[in-house]
């Protein structure tokens, strides 16, 4: 048993174009197509031809019910099955249908004439009867004929088929010039003045706060600690000598140095005879300026000088003065320029995204233009003594920024002013170089030089050279070309014919190609 169909209801006035499409979506499957019942749809054969053709190409097997007799007879030439209902569609088997009409020479009109009749009217269906002379007198004309159109022929190849091509070095000038572009923030500009040099400046601020640290360098004494040691008294007597405390001894060459006993003591009876005493720095004499080498010390201060002699036979040591590092009043002041650069540096990079594209912020307009004491804090206050100071500190940075395209506008106008005439600044040439900043007014306003510099070649038109050229031979076509164009010193025309053999130009002008060298 067949599988069922597929059921295709077509609208009234459905083209064929629209079955065609829908039938795309039936590939391979037996579709039955149902014709409205009122209205009319695919009523011409010709409608009936794609439709069948379309179903064969996507091997769709095609039957339709209708009650129209138009359709009917259509489809029967096609050898389509018709149905009155659907469910006659479904007893009955189904025709293969075909996609062309063919006319087999029984169905020719039955007035159609014989070839016969038409002899008379029809040259070629019979001789004429012609003269030697007129036989003559045609060939010849056949011949020039051929003659004329061969010369024509020629004429025209000779014109259109050759080529040429003219290479040329225009002579190139190196134009530079520095213009003095003044940018003015706040202004009620909006468009640059190249005549004046003016163009509009933006403000930009930002608040900015930081934090740094440096070392102190500032000194805070925190006292001095004195030499300790030990000398030997030498008896210069027969009798036993009496050592106070306190009694003083010091060194002998320069300044004297002077430390005293910390303890009483008995020098022997006997000339010779000693005894070890210990000994401090006196206050004068406190810090590293008490620590002596051994033997330096020597004298004896008072009345003992002529009883005893004193010798170090060992250093003194222990003195030294005891500092630390503090702040002073330069460290303060270093800081805050520590602080204030890193503010500024941190402020551009801040103003850099606010810019837009072509806009860019001039460095030496950057600048803290507020500052408080209230936004310092500083870790310790001067002569505190600490090994690093802290400052927090916020400020208030306004800077300049100019768009760098209305700043070239001004140097390509100045530099225009001195392209000779006819000529013309290669764009891909030009060069642009914002240089030295000449003035900074104190509302943000900057005047500075800006550098452009291109080359210059003489403009070349080509249409005009083709039509000038054309025709001339290759020495007339160049010396027109050196006479005509200021070409770069040690450079020709290069003229290159295709075919070589050629004595000229092409005689049309589109048939020859100007190439500049643009060195």
């Amino acid at each position: 048993m067949p599988p069922k169909p597929e059921y295709v209801q077509l609208e009234p006035n459905e083209d064929a174009a629209s079955v065609r499409d829908r039938l795309s979506f039936l590939r391979g499957q037996r579709v039955l197509l149902i014709w409205p019942e009122r209205g009319t749809a695919l009523t011409r054969k010709l409608d009936l031809v794609l439709v069948q053709r379309e179903a064969m190409r996507l091997a769709i097997k095609l039957a339709l019910v209708t009650h129209d007799d138009d359709v009917i007879r259509g489809a029967h030439e096609l050898n389509i099955s018709t149905f009155e209902t659907i469910g006659g569609s479904e007893k009955q088997k189904w025709k293969r249908g075909r996609a062309k009409v063919f006319t087999n020479r029984f169905h020719k009109p039955k007035d159609d004439p014989e070839p016969d009749a038409l002899s008379e009217v029809a040259s070629r269906l019979r001789a004429e009867d012609l003269t030697p002379v007129q036989k003559r007198i045609r060939l010849i004309t056949r011949l020039a004929m051929i003659l004329i159109f061969l010369l024509l022929t020629g004429i025209a190849a000779y014109a259109a088929l050759p080529s040429a091509t003219v290479t040329i070095v225009p002579l190139r000038q190196t134009l530079e010039v520095e213009a003095s572009v003044r940018a003015v923030p706040n202004s009620e500009l909006v468009r640059v003045d190249v005549e004046t040099g003016v163009i509009p400046a933006l403000v930009v601020r930002a608040q900015v706060e930081e934090r740094a640290a440096i070392a102190t360098t500032g000194v805070q004494q925190l006292g001095a600690s004195r030499a300790t040691g030990a000398v030997i008294f030498i008896n210069r007597t027969g009798s036993q000598v009496s050592i106070p405390a306190g009694a003083f001894v010091g060194t002998g060459a320069g300044a004297p140095i002077l430390f005293r006993t910390m303890v009483e003591a008995l020098v022997p009876a006997g000339q010779g005879l000693q005894i070890e005493v210990p000994i401090e720095a006196v206050e004068e004499a406190a810090g590293d300026t008490g620590n002596v080498p051994a033997g330096m010390i020597n004298t004896v201060v008072g009345p003992l000088a002529d009883q005893v002699e004193v010798r170090n036979i060992s250093p003194t040591f222990g003195g030294e003065r005891r500092v630390t590092s503090a702040v002073s009043a330069e460290d303060r002041e270093r800081l805050i320029a520590i602080l204030r650069q890193q503010i500024q540096d941190r402020a551009f990079d801040e103003m850099q995204p606010r810019l837009e594209e072509r806009q860019f912020l001039i460095s030496e307009t950057i600048g803290i233009v507020e500052e408080r004491a209230d936004w310092m804090s500083f870790s310790h206050n001067v002569g505190d003594p600490t090994h690093e100071l802290t400052l927090t500190m916020r400020a208030v940075v306004q800077a300049t920024a100019v768009d760098e395209d209305l700043a070239q506008q001004v140097a390509f106008a100045r530099l225009a002013a001195q392209i000779p005439r006819s000529y013309g600044v290669r764009p891909d040439s030009m060069v642009f170089e914002r240089r030295s900043l000449t003035e900074i007014d104190p509302d943000g306003g900057v005047t500075f030089t800006v550098y452009a510099a291109g080359q210059a070649s003489a403009q070349i038109d080509s249409w005009q050279f083709q039509q000038a050229l054309a025709g001339r031979s290759v020495a007339d076509a160049t010396n027109y070309l050196q006479d005509t164009i200021d070409l770069e010193p040690g450079s020709f025309p290069q003229i290159m014919l295709s075919p070589e053999w050629l004595p000229a130009l092409p005689l049309l002008p589109a048939r020859i190609r100007m190439l500049v060298v643009n060195l």
